[in-house]
């Protein structure tokens, strides 16, 4: 189920990297973002699905596989999540391997998350 993940043009003058994995369907489930500039401090990466899932059992399970998937890319000195779908995370890593470590948690629960994402519709 892994999409390309690949460097974009950002959209905003004031970002200076923006990488993404966003699937051609299900982009607002599985879709994952990392973006870094002068206004932020380190990287911010963005879950898409961390808009649907928050303090149920699924939302806290993924947020702690999430932390976990983080902190374990080279280059990261701290993590912490900011809003229900982003996290800060400092240090030097790459914002590719920042997208590889989210998406593979994401996908890893990619059948979990439908399902979730079905029954609150």
């Amino acid at each position: 189920m892994p999409e390309e993940i690949q460097q974009v043009e950002p959209e905003d003058d004031e970002l200076s990297e923006y990488w993404e994995r966003m699937p051609d369907t299900e982009g607002y489930l599985r879709g994952v973002a990392a973006m870094t500039g002068d206004e932020l401090e380190g990287w911010q990466v963005e879950i898409g699905a961390g808009e649907y899932f928050r303090t149920e059992p699924l939302g806290v399970e993924m947020e702690q596989r999430l932390g976990r998937a983080l902190r374990a890319v080279p280059g990261v000195s701290h993590v912490e999540r900011i809003r229900w779908e982003t996290w800060e995370v400092n240090g030097t890593p790459s914002g590719e391997a920042l997208v590889r470590a989210a998406a593979s948690v994401i996908d890893e629960l990619a059948d979990r998350l439908r399902a979730g994402y079905e029954e609150m519709s």
